[in-house]
């Protein structure tokens, strides 16, 4: 999904109100997988990388919210 939304972003082709929408759809997806992995005792190797994986693509998609939030308050 991250790609999608990604996609619409660096293409301009989507309201940058509805691409907000999608990207906090996708954080909170990403939450929630995150706090999946998170309930588990131990990670095997596969998902320690996922874990990490996650948290990069939540970091990235709320600097991608912040900067979508910031272009819509100066219209």
């Amino acid at each position: 999904m991250e790609r999608s939304v990604e996609g619409r972003a660096a293409g301009g082709q989507a309201d940058p109100a509805e691409l907000l929408v999608q990207l906090r759809e996708h954080h909170a997806q990403l939450e929630a997988r995150l706090a999946e992995l998170e309930n588990h005792v131990s990670l095997s190797p596969a998902e320690q990388v996922e874990r990490a994986r996650i948290k990069k693509l939540k970091l990235r998609a709320k600097d991608q919210m912040a900067a979508l939030a910031a272009a819509l308050g100066r219209r």
